[in-house]
């Protein structure tokens, strides 16, 4: 055998190459990047995923600019063509991975890496593998000339990302403008660092369209997009953002063993007070297993709690009024906040639990303004389709058409309705069913005594509007103590 056919030789290129395609071929660039505080592409993924595990495609592919530069360049320069990506295990869960290096070229979308994308969100369908992408970059890259290109708007990439029916996750930090930040916004979940900035155009494509001159900080920081709900997350860095992944990636697995139960005496969570506000997020977390919520949209329409945790070692999801904000009344962002969590739930096959406390939906002239009969009605839409487990529990108050469709519908529409001693059920306000059923009744009285008359109506139909009530005639299946939640929830959801 010749030297030129001697397997070593091949096997000698093979790891050069190999090299050239990791961090340690690259140390001043990774110094640099180290030195503003961010981690690698390689280095998250190698963080995500469980030790030796993961499986790379393409890491050989370099940029397609072969006709403009060097080929020995474009290897040692464009590694992976900016896109790592393979599958891999997430304690022991299977995904697939993949990653932009912002240390490529901006992390741009070449035409050789939406190859490899295009092949791996197949390979994820096909093997029905959950998806967790780093969507760091700039968008669309046009200075791949090896390949003729006019418009390019018969790439696949959005397509497929865009029909892919598994769990996906976005990881969003630093820049991640136009192309970049559509795959992230097709995701199920987006995670993002407090450094990032998420948009639809980066400053090139705003100045070039003439809308004026940006830096790219302005361009959707992460504080504006988790307010109206486009992040889902705010971690605290690469490090945090990773085990959120990881704790989203273990709901998928389904049962684990029972957590610890929460110290938390459930009968003492509502204020005397019944008209008091009181913040539902420690009534959740006096259900759920011990350290085991991750809080979603906290920053988006905050009237409304939306959650992932565990209950005796069950994946759950909880969404719930929170009177501290609008006394807990249904808005038009609550309705699209709570649509968006039941859809979640039911493609990532996850029970809800639905804590009740609301007056209703949010009324009024302002109110009609904002949308909200199309999104209310897509929040009752989103409730009715549930095929997984639903569990309502009516912590005080559960009136009208918003009660209805935290309910899914009807509180028959739960696998199981309760409520608590002290709540109260109504076709809307008690005040204000006085007031609609009287209204003639209040209209004969003399002015001076027409409010005492709606207080007195009041505390009547209060009377009957009590849970006890509401149980008698069946309109809900059972009046609970507090104490008893968590385990009527875990039991209900064993068995269904």
């Amino acid at each position: 055998m010749t030297d030129a056919q001697d397997p070593a030789d091949g096997l000698t290129e093979l790891l050069a190459r190999r090299f050239l395609t990791t961090d340690a071929a690259r140390p001043e660039k990774i110094e640099r990047w180290h030195g503003r505080g961010r981690r690698t592409a390689r280095e998250n993924l190698a963080d995500l995923v469980d030790p030796g595990s993961f499986v790379e495609y393409g890491r050989f592919v370099t940029a397609a600019q072969e006709s403009r530069r060097d080929l020995a360049d474009l290897v040692v320069e464009t590694p992976a063509d900016g896109i790592v990506g393979g599958t891999a295990e997430v304690g022991g869960q299977p995904c697939a991975v993949m990653s932009y290096d912002y240390l490529v070229l901006a992390g741009t979308q070449g035409m050789r890496g939406h190859r490899k994308t295009d092949r791996l969100v197949e390979v994820a369908r096909r093997m029905r593998l959950p998806a967790v992408f780093f969507t760091e970059g700039g968008g669309g890259r046009p200075g791949d000339t090896d390949i003729p290109l006019v418009s390019a708007l018969d790439l696949d990439l959005f397509g497929l990302w865009g029909e892919l029916d598994v769990p996906k996750i976005a990881v969003v930090s630093g820049r991640c403008f136009a192309g970049n930040a559509v795959i992230a916004g097709c995701a199920d979940l987006r995670v993002a660092t407090p450094d990032a900035n998420l948009g639809m155009a980066g400053p090139a494509m705003i100045a070039g369209g003439g809308l004026g001159d940006f830096a790219p900080e302005e361009i959707g920081p992460v504080a504006e997009q988790a307010a109206n709900g486009v992040v889902d997350v705010v971690a605290d860095d690469e490090e945090h953002a990773v085990e959120v992944v990881r704790r989203l990636l273990g709901l998928l697995r389904g049962p684990a063993a029972p957590g610890e139960a929460p110290e938390v005496d459930l009968r003492d969570a509502l204020p005397e007070n019944d008209r008091e506000a009181f913040d539902v997020r420690p009534v959740v977390e006096g259900i759920a297993d011990e350290d085991s919520v991750l809080w979603l949209r906290e920053a988006f329409a905050p009237e409304l709690v939306t959650a992932l945790a565990r209950v005796e070692g069950r994946p759950v999801g909880f969404v719930a009024n929170q009177s501290t904000r609008l006394a807990g009344a249904i808005t038009t962002d609550a309705s699209v906040k709570g649509a968006d969590f039941l859809e979640l739930c039911e493609r990532w096959r996850i029970p809800v639990v639905s804590l009740v406390d609301t007056p209703g939906f949010m009324v009024g002239p302002e109110a009609e303004r904002t949308g909200l009969v199309r999104q209310a009605s897509r929040l009752v839409t989103a409730g009715s389709r549930l095929s997984v487990p639903l569990v309502g529990v009516v912590l005080r108050r559960g009136y009208g058409l918003g009660a209805q469709a935290m309910l899914g519908g009807s509180t028959h529409r739960p696998l199981l309705t309760v409520a608590w001693p002290g709540a109260h059920l109504g076709p809307m306000g008690l005040e204000g069913a006085v007031r609609l059923a009287m209204a003639k009744e209040l209209a004969a009285l003399p002015e001076a005594e027409r409010e005492p008359a709606v207080a007195e109506l009041t505390a009547t139909y209060r009377e009957h509007a009590k849970a006890l009530n509401a149980a008698r005639v069946f309109e809900i299946d059972d009046v609970i103590d507090p104490a008893e939640t968590r385990g009527l929830i875990a039991a209900t959801l064993r068995r269904a």
